[in-house]
């Protein structure tokens, strides 16, 4: 079963490869996926899967699902990129389109591994080794983490058993650890325009609301767990400065180790905010983008991920694609390399030594941690066991959403995404073979859950705001 998977993606590597770089050759930021989403939707519906579009109010949203019957068992994608990394397959800073965007997290290879992971499970199940089903959920967005939330208020992924995902990455390792729960609002004032050096006193300022806005949280910052994040871009602060400002616009990202925490410091915010339009005398209104749950990650679905990490083995990278990777390496600051195993033990940085790539997968190191960044896989692993990894795809030390990181995507990288493509397929094809892992997976997730379950952040009437770009 399981070498009917593995020899399935193997032996369509060139078509994998054909469609990571088709989707990075089209840089499409979140929600505007329109040609990387119908790309991937193709290749599922040549396949036989039922696809199903515009999930969660989003165009460039789909599930594609093929098989029948329990167990259910979903792989996440995302195809979106970021704004302003455009740039060349080369060892220099050189943008093909001078302030356009580019796979500086490696999407391109991320929803495309998890397609032809569904599709080895889908041809197991055709040759009568496999019972189930499997899916593919085409997750617009992530980068304004977005995509995942808006398709769970939908109920997207209410009866799965269980879900698998992946992330690119300088190490090919299993993820223990866990996210930041985040909150994404702007803040809107509006006053009175007014001659600031004429009649400033018939004036009201948008932009002192603004900036009060700020300094209240600046003191708010003392009061809050020292693991909690909050920051903030002016993204309008008036115009001329003979004019008093009628308009100006803040915008902040709010996190915290758990969505309670988050809920507390948002309306905390919030309060500041409307004290500072009573302070200036103008009016504000929020504007709640998207919020997302930390991840919880699940220890059985982890341990069969592992176990198909290792079975997949060493991604092959070749001596060119060593080369180029140390090329890429030269122009990373020295300061970021050496921070690289800061949070890694000791051996792990003594197996990778001085490679520029590294493609065995090594195991993980960071249970009971909490990175910085956040995701909305968050969601979905709040709502059903959830498992993912991470893949070896760019020089060992680079900057995720660097330029680095985009000319890798665009090159050698595509070999990480087959090693993903079998892990994803393999874990899949072991859950659904195993009934009692799959239930196991499901007892420590009720467990993990049992002081409150996934309540969506969304409210009802927020739409998917198709006007906001960002990263997480």
């Amino acid at each position: 079963m399981k070498d009917l998977v593995f020899e399935t993606i193997e032996n369509d590597r060139e078509r994998l490869i054909e469609t990571c770089d088709a989707i990075w050759e089209t840089p499409e930021l979140g929600l505007h996926e329109e040609e990387s989403a119908q790309t991937l939707i193709e290749v599922l519906e040549a396949e036989g899967f039922d696809v199903e579009t515009g999930v969660g109010d989003m165009p460039t949203a789909f599930v594609a699902e093929y098989g029948d019957g329990r167990p259910v068992v979903g792989i996440l994608g995302e195809y979106d990129a970021l704004p302003g990394l455009s740039q060349t397959v080369s060892a220099e800073r050189d943008p093909i389109e001078e302030g356009g965007p580019g796979h500086g997290c490696g999407h391109n290879l991320f929803g495309t591994a998890g397609v032809w992971g569904a599709i080895g499970v889908k041809e197991a199940i055709d040759a009568g080794e496999l019972d189930g089903t499997v899916r593919f959920y085409g997750c617009p967005a992530e980068e304004t983490l977005v995509g995942k939330v808006f398709m769970a208020r939908d109920g997207a992924f209410d009866d799965l058993d269980a879900s698998v995902t992946w992330h690119p990455s300088d190490l090919s390792r299993p993820q223990l650890g866990s996210s930041l729960a985040l909150d994404s609002m702007q803040f809107r004032f509006e006053g009175t325009a007014a001659h600031a050096g004429g009649s400033p006193e018939s004036g009201r300022s948008a932009l002192d609301g603004v900036e009060l806005l700020n300094a209240g949280v600046e003191r708010m910052r003392e009061h809050i767990p020292e693991e909690a994040r909050v920051h903030y871009s002016i993204t309008d602060g008036g115009g001329a400065p003979n004019v008093v400002p009628p308009e100006a616009e803040v915008w902040y990202f709010v996190r915290a180790p758990d969505r309670d925490e988050v809920d507390r410091i948002s309306a905390w915010v919030t309060d500041i905010a409307e004290a500072a339009a009573t302070m200036t005398q103008t009016d504000v209104e929020r504007r709640y983008i998207t919020g997302c749950y930390d991840f919880l990650p699940n220890e059985t679905v982890t341990d069969v991920i592992w176990e198909n990490m290792q079975e997949a083995g060493t991604i092959e990278y070749d001596d060119d694609d060593r080369e180029f990777a140390a090329d890429l390496r030269e122009t990373v600051a020295d300061d970021r390399l050496a921070s690289r195993f800061d949070d890694a033990p000791d051996e792990v940085e003594a197996a990778v030594g001085d490679a520029p790539l590294y493609g065995e997968p090594v195991e993980a190191y960071d249970e009971g941690e909490v990175g910085g960044g956040s995701t909305d896989v968050g969601d979905v692993s709040w709502i059903a066991p959830t498992g993912q990894f991470r893949a070896a795809t760019w020089p060992i030390g680079a900057p995720g959403h660097g330029w680095q990181v985009v000319a890798a995507n665009g090159d050698f990288a595509s070999k990480g995404a087959v090693f993903a493509a079998k892990v994803l397929g393999g874990t899949v094809a072991d859950l659904l073979a195993d009934e009692e892992t799959v239930e196991r997976a499901n007892e420590e997730f009720a467990e993990a859950t049992a002081d409150g379950g996934y309540d969506c952040p969304l409210p009802e009437d927020v739409e998917p705001p198709f006007d906001v770009t960002a990263d997480d």
